[in-house]
């Protein structure tokens, strides 16, 4: 299960090239968290989702702010969440969330950002079979057995706890995020190398060297858009 933190770890890595475009991202999901529920993350869960991935992508708090101030002022900007599920180079597969005032455009721009780089788009439950919903949390300072003792203690039996390269890396039912981070923030650890909902691929692909590139292009087009807040995939983008 290491390469799946790998992958999401490969998607912090490229932040700082694109902070502008991420954090515009953020500033729009949490937006439609908080106007979907309360703008208090203690009583509205989603927000509280969002607000902790933020965390750990260093979104600064002005945007954050902005985007709650937005949802209480009763803005009547809507969007519709919408996933797309397709397939890349050598039978890759892929799935886009996305949130879009415009479903026609975004449509387009995904199916077109498919088309053009090996991959075509596919019928909705095409390809999620083949992924699980999963709570990814992240820390230091703990080792593997430290952490399962922590977990054992609150009486959490997470799916597995793995040490990969400087951290510890808790893989957990979705349900269970706010749970195992509490456990961790009871002894003093308010910070977090990942907190992340995502979608991981139950077998990874490993595709040879033309294909992996073209794949790439693939997945940068994806996320490229502007309606696009995730894009899950199967293959193993090394280390």
């Amino acid at each position: 299960m290491g390469r799946k933190w790998n992958n999401i770890k490969e998607k912090k890595a490229s932040k700082d090239a694109n902070t502008s475009r991420i954090y515009a991202k953020f500033g729009r999901e949490i937006y439609v968290a908080a106007k979907q529920g309360e703008p208090d993350p203690e009583s509205n869960q989603s927000l509280k989702v969002v607000l902790e991935r933020a965390k750990t992508y260093s979104v600064p708090k002005t945007i954050i702010d902005r985007a709650i101030e937005k949802a209480k002022g009763g803005s009547d900007e809507n969007y519709d969440e919408l996933r797309y599920e397709g397939f890349g180079p050598n039978g890759s597969m892929v799935i886009v969330d996305t949130l879009t005032n415009n479903v026609n455009r975004t449509v387009a721009e995904v199916r077109s950002a498919f088309n053009k780089n090996g991959g075509n788009m596919g019928v909705s439950g095409a390809v999620a079979y083949m992924f699980d919903a999963t709570a990814v949390i992240g820390l230091e300072g703990k080792t593997s057995e430290e952490v399962l003792e922590l977990l054992m203690e609150a009486d959490l039996d997470v799916r597995d706890v793995l040490e990969e390269e400087d951290a510890v890396i808790v893989y957990a039912e979705p349900d269970q995020f706010h749970a195992v981070q509490e456990v961790f923030k009871n002894e003093g650890i308010t910070e977090f190398s990942v907190a992340e909902l995502t979608m991981l691929a139950q077998s990874d692909l490993i595709l040879p060297g033309d294909a992996l590139i073209q794949f790439e292009k693939l997945i940068d087009a994806l996320e490229d858009l502007e309606d696009v807040q995730q894009v899950y995939h199967n293959v193993d983008l090394g280390d």
